[in-house]
């Protein structure tokens, strides 16, 4: 373990953010006034505007599209704000019971412009486009047409309010349970209590001893908390099943697809095809990756180790600024100076700690502001790409800033693009620069992570699946829970890993099964869309960086 804390050391001085941008503080008057404007603003529009959308002319909605989305951008502000503060540290209940006030209140505000998308939806096709003409509503065109995508499975005004109403003290109070309970977790190795973060950090590291024992205590601890976070599962997927079967879609995934504008058969042709290609994919890469290790099977802790004659090259935090940053500039300078920004000014939230959110994420907040990036950096080569990964989505956040907020979001089938493809500009910079007996390990260290963003994703997407579908006929203890994850697990990895005692309980430390349902296939679809691109790219082709 001295090998672990003197890699804490050598970091340097690891960036932590300021939220002020958004508020001064969880009291400021900044943010009161916030709240009790946007209460007075939405209770105003709904007066102003309810009834009377299909009587509008087309400048006329288009006004009212603009005060709605000035509102919404309000809410989103605080929500950001609280969402962030949250993440940074879910352990103090001061912290907890501010974002939970911020999430009550904001739903309550919301619940007065509710009727807007609803009443949108009920206005004719030939209707709507008419006042289409007008420039002021043609503006919102891409808006309006995801907004009524769902205009079948739309339920009574009534009933929307409702489950917008409930819907803090169902999904997301389960899942901020999640959450606290998993930033909570300490997992013992040698004398220490070590954090999420830190325990899936010694999965990778040089010394086999230590990645077993890293492996045994986060199975040990996730199967002791299996039932807690198999209790979260079981609700959230029966909570989705009902909505689903109330809004008449067909699978569980198809609500996920509809707002990823993908249809349930192109997700299924993804499925499909990743599937068929385990064999030739991760089954004959993990049996090379044994074969160098001079064995016949890996177990699973040394699934992510590094090769044997990996230097383990170590990335300071400056370093890793300058790699990815000068790669970001190889490819445009315009990119650069942009990522460039979060580095700069207190975008980023860098260190490890006790009570942060695990793993990494860009948020992007809200236009009037910028985005925010959470990461754990602990100076591995994988964190090096993790910085790339967010920072490309954090560079798409700001250069779509400008769009508005009601159109600078993007479906999860487009928003994986951008990170995939920062990360590929980063590890082709640092194959090029690196020597010849370097460059066995860096292309086996992008397979992995390849594998890990098509394969392994795909598996968690199986996994997903077969849950939600069982669900439905009653709930899973978390025993079965486990046995689906191994099943799927073999079948992606192959014969060449091990999956030994403990590994069945991996399952509970994914949040995006309690997050996000069903987004995992956005990285599959991510990751082959940037192959894709990246060739059209090296082709030369014209214009591409700007493009």
């Amino acid at each position: 373990m001295a090998a672990v804390e003197k890699t804490v050391r050598d970091l340097g001085a690891l960036p932590t953010w300021d939220l002020k941008d958004l508020y001064p503080g969880r009291d400021s008057p900044e943010l009161t006034a916030a709240l009790a404007r946007s209460e007075k603003d939405a209770v105003a529009f709904r007066a102003t505007h309810e009834g009377k959308l299909a009587g509008y002319s087309g400048a006329q909605l288009g006004a009212a599209v603009a005060d709605y989305e000035r509102i919404d951008e309000v809410l989103a502000r605080l929500m950001s704000y609280a969402q962030l503060l949250h993440s940074g540290d879910m352990t103090d209940p001061e912290v907890g019971r501010f974002y939970q006030t911020i999430q009550e209140k904001v739903t309550t505000i919301s619940s007065e412009t509710l009727f807007f998308a609803l009443e949108l939806n009920r206005i004719e096709d030939a209707a709507l486009e008419a006042k289409l003409a007008d420039p002021a509503l043609s503006h919102y065109r891409p808006w309006l047409r995801d907004v009524r995508a769902f205009r079948p499975h739309q339920l009574s005004d009534d009933m929307e309010r409702l489950l917008h109403e409930k819907s803090v003290a169902g999904r997301s109070a389960w899942t901020r349970l999640f959450d606290e309970t998993m930033a909570h977790l300490r997992f013992p190795l040698d004398g220490k209590e070590l954090t999420e973060a830190e325990i899936l950090h010694l999965m990778s590291d040089r010394d086999g001893a230590v990645r077993k024992k890293a492996s045994e205590s986060l199975g040990k601890v996730l199967g002791e908390n299996s039932r807690l976070v198999g209790l979260i599962t079981n609700t959230l997927a029966k909570d989705k099943a009902v909505e689903d079967r109330w809004r008449h879609f067909p699978r569980p995934v198809s609500s996920r697809n509809l707002s990823n504008r993908v249809e349930d058969e192109v997700v299924d042709a993804l499925v499909a095809a990743v599937k068929a290609s385990y064999p030739s994919l991760s089954h004959r890469y993990y049996k090379l990756k044994a074969r160098w290790f001079g064995k016949d099977v890996l177990d699973h802790w040394d699934r992510n180790a590094p090769l044997p004659d990996d230097d383990d090259r170590f990335f300071s935090w400056d370093s890793a600024r300058t790699v990815v940053l000068d790669a970001y500039g190889r490819f445009s300078p315009d990119l650069a100076s942009v990522g460039k920004r979060f580095f700069d000014k207190p975008w980023i939230d860098a260190p490890a700690r006790p009570g942060k959110a695990s793993g990494a994420f860009a948020h992007p907040t809200v236009p009037s502001a910028h985005p925010y990036l959470l990461l754990n950096y602990q100076g591995k080569a994988r964190d090096v790409m993790t910085l790339a990964h967010e920072l490309g989505h954090g560079c798409h956040q700001v250069l779509a800033g400008p769009q508005g907020h009601l159109m600078a979001d993007t479906p999860l089938t487009l928003a994986e693009t951008a990170s995939v493809f920062g990360e590929m500009l980063t590890f082709r910079a640092l194959l090029e620069s690196a020597p010849p007996e370097r460059r066995k390990t860096l292309l086996a260290g992008k397979v992995e992570d390849m594998l890990n963003t098509v394969v392994r994703q795909i598996a968690m997407f199986e996994f997903e699946r077969r849950v939600h579908d069982e669900r439905q006929h009653g709930e899973l203890l978390p025993t079965r829970l486990g046995e689906i994850w191994m099943d799927v697990q073999r079948e992606c990895l192959g014969p060449a890993i091990r999956l030994g005692p403990g590994y069945e309980n991996y399952w509970a430390c994914i949040p995006r099964f309690i997050h996000t349902p069903f987004y995992v296939y956005a990285y599959a679809f991510g990751d082959c869309l940037v192959n894709s691109l990246y060739s059209v790219f090296e082709q030369g082709h014209p214009g591409f960086a700007a493009k």
